[in-house]
Parts: C-alpha cells; sequence; structure tokens
C-alpha cells in the first residue's frame, strides 16, 4: 500500500524532488486527500526526473537507455516492489503506486516513447503531431494523477486533460525557448512557423523576427486553456486537482517575467478553481 511504512523513505524522497523542483505540482498535491498525496508525489516525481534526462546527457543514447531502465522498471511493477525498484527511490514509489491504484502500465511507456522526441534535435511536425506529443506526455501525466485520485470519476476528465495537455506544452515552448535553442531543439509546430514566415533555423536564430511565431504559441495555448478551464468546472471536486498545475502552467504563459506575488496568485488560482 501507498501508505506503508517500508516506502515512507521512497515517498519523501519523491516529494523532496518536487518541492524542489516543480512547486505547481508539489503546492496541488495540498489540494488531494491526505491518502492520497504520495501516490501523486511518485507520479509527478516520475515525471520531473524523466522529463529532465535531456539536461543530463550529451548524447541520445544514454537518455534512451535511462528511458528503457523505466520501462523495464515498470514491467517488473507485478514483482516484489523492492526488487523492481532497484534500490532507486523514485522507482521504489511508483511501483508501489502503480500496483496501488493499478495504474495502467502501457499509458508509461507511451509516456516514454514520446520523451524519446527530448532526446534528439529533430524539430516538430504541424500541430497534430505537437498534440499527439502533448498528449502523451502532460496529458498522461494528468490522467494518471486523476486515477490516483479517483478511479471512477477520471475518465470524465479527458476532454480537460487532454486541452490543458497542450497549453501547458505549449506554454513551456514559451519559456523554456532560450534552452531550446541552446540544444538546436524546436517545439514549435511546423505549420506554426510556416503561418509566420519563419522557418525552423530562424526560429533557433531568435530575436525580434520571432515574436510573432511567440504571440501565435500564445494565442494557440490561450485557445486550449479556455476549452480546457470550461470543462473542469464541470468536473467532480475530487479530481480536479489533477488539472491544477497545467492550467496554472498554461495561465503563466509568460512566467519568465514572473513576480514575487506568483505563489500568492498560484494559491488563489488552485483555491478558486477547487470552489467553483
Amino acid at each position: 500500500m501507498t501508505d506503508s511504512p517500508a516506502y515512507a523513505d521512497a515517498y519523501a524522497e519523491c516529494a523532496r524532488i518536487v518541492q524542489a523542483g516543480d512547486p505547481d505540482r508539489a503546492v496541488s498535491v495540498g489540494f488531494a486527500p491526505e491518502d492520497r498525496r504520495n501516490g501523486l508525489w511518485a507520479l509527478y516525481a516520475f515525471a520531473s526526473e524523466t522529463a529532465a534526462i535531456r539536461d543530463h546527457v550529451t548524447q541520445p543514447l544514454p537518455g534512451e537507455i535511462r528511458l528503457q531502465w523505466w520501462r523495464d522498471r515498470l514491467e517488473a511493477a507485478d514483482t516484489d516492489v523492492e526488487a523492481a525498484g532497484q534500490g532507486a527511490p523514485v522507482a521504489t514509489a511508483l511501483i508501489d503506486t502503480v500496483r496501488c491504484y493499478a495504474l495502467p502500465v502501457d499509458a508509461f511507456d507511451r509516456y516514454l516513447a514520446a520523451r524519446i522526441f527530448d532526446l534528439y534535435s529533430d524539430p516538430m511536425g504541424d500541430r497534430p503531431e505537437f498534440e499527439a506529443y502533448a498528449g502523451e506526455t502532460q496529458s498522461t501525466v494528468v490522467m494518471l494523477a486523476a486515477m490516483i485520485l479517483d478511479r471512477n470519476e477520471a475518465p470524465k476528465a479527458a476532454d480537460a486533460a487532454g486541452h490543458a495537455g497542450v497549453a501547458a506544452c505549449a506554454a513551456s515552448v514559451v519559456r523554456d525557448a532560450a534552452r531550446h535553442r541552446a540544444r538546436h531543439q524546436v517545439f514549435v509546430p511546423a505549420d506554426l512557423l510556416t503561418a509566420t514566415g519563419i522557418d525552423a533555423s530562424g526560429w533557433l536564430v531568435g530575436g525580434a523576427p520571432t515574436e510573432p511565431v511567440r504571440q501565435g504559441l500564445i494565442a494557440y495555448a490561450r485557445e486550449h486553456l479556455q476549452k480546457a478551464e470550461a470543462a473542469v468546472g464541470k468536473l467532480p471536486a475530487a479530481i480536479r486537482p489533477a488539472l491544477l498545475p497545467a492550467l496554472f502552467a498554461a495561465r503563466s504563459i509568460d512566467r519568465e517575467n514572473a513576480s514575487a506575488s506568483e505563489p500568492i496568485r498560484r494559491l488563489w488560482f488552485y483555491w478558486r478553481t477547487m470552489r467553483r
């Protein structure tokens, strides 16, 4: 069980990782029932660690090996938890969570397959390809969180999760543009680049000529955010905490200029969304 004292240290490490590196998700966990928080810590720590693999490798192959390691751990989830986790706290906690909540391993597999794109410098395809990538990464985490919160109600979150994932992913492309350029990565949908008269190489150069692309991404994110927020208002409160981080990330698309008031704005937005 996720509240087992045997795994307390593993879950504590997951909480530490999320609290240190992902404040949007960390604060959202406080809006979940106490008995579901360990599962969310494990899921979000896994998401943080796998999303950051590119930060820790200089070539794609070591990154692919790391992603395969996670697949192997999840495929062993039906065996002894500690043995399957190989002593890694996040893996141990995640495997325990997968077993406790009967989470679909194939969803994790699709998530890990999508993360392979992060390891290379191939340009993103058109918007349908971008939305598929966002769906398998951002939206998948939202849906898995909803399953942890309430398995019976979780399917109702699918539409909101889909739009919120695309909005949050587009927001991250705006906020992380400098980091992506340093790696020669282009996450901007190709058809959005074409519509603004900029090609992939032009986006990588940056500067004033790329401002129309940035504005196009912001408009694209807000279009999906509007649809996600309309859907969230119809969801049971039990599963809304799963949507909070993606919604706030999209709302704060210009967070590169975030002010000291952001923690207050985040908390206020979460509280208001939960009470809708």
